[in-house]
């Protein structure tokens, strides 16, 4: 399995995961994960696993109504009557070592959820991250000071350790971006990380690699 599928793997059971800790779930076939019914906000509807999935492979899984979203893992897909929201990166670090992290992180737990929520999305989404993920993910929060100056969401797997949903609101990327790393090699020692980014350059400055291209499609 290649990186890009590994890392597509990974974003399909964290959108699986999301869902059911909404009360529904997907369901994986051999080239996508799709969800037959509307996902949460900003997660896709379907989830392409393999460069050889076609239009038929997710559009027939999901509602492919107005509003449905496709991540095209490996920006193959022509999906007539959508159009393209954003294109990314795909992105993967070889194990890293661990070592000092610029902040301190600790787990969020039920009570702290709301507040790593507010910092992720700037006050303007609540309720999107339930406590239920917090049995399957780790979602980070990183302090200076006792204060919330970042953070992120690890979904660990056999092969690799997903990164997703990085942010940095009372400190620079790079110190997010470092603090990530040092996050996952102590917590999950020995393990790859992978995950996407539409702007990769702050994660390329601390160990990361591209690994493909990815699209995400909207049908309006």
């Amino acid at each position: 399995m290649t990186i890009a599928e590994l890392a597509a793997r990974d974003n399909a059971e964290w959108c699986d995961t999301m869902c059911r800790a909404h009360g529904s779930g997907g369901a994986f076939a051999e080239r996508a994960w799709t969800s037959a019914v509307r996902t949460p906000l900003y997660y896709p509807d379907a989830v392409t696993l393999s460069p050889a999935a076609t239009a038929a492979d997710v559009l027939g899984g999901i509602d492919a109504g107005p509003g449905a979203s496709v991540k095209d893992s490996f920006a193959t897909l022509d999906l007539p009557g959508f159009g393209v929201l954003f294109e990314a990166e795909w992105i993967h670090h070889p194990a890293p070592v661990a070592g000092p992290s610029p902040v301190v992180w600790e787990e969020a737990t039920t009570g702290t959820l709301p507040e790593w929520e507010r910092a992720c999305f700037d006050g303007e989404v609540s309720g999107l991250f339930p406590a239920a993920l917090l049995a399957e993910v780790s979602v980070l929060c990183g302090r200076i000071g006792g204060e919330l100056v970042c953070g992120c969401v690890l979904t660990p797997r056999e092969r690799v350790v997903g990164v997703s949903n990085v942010f940095a609101t009372g400190c620079d990327e790079d110190t997010a971006w470092a603090g990530v790393v040092a996050a996952a090699a102590a917590r999950f020692p020995g393990r790859p990380l992978a995950g996407y980014e539409q702007d990769p350059s702050s994660a390329l400055r601390h160990g990361f690699e591209t690994a493909g291209p990815l699209r995400v499609w909207l049908k309006g």
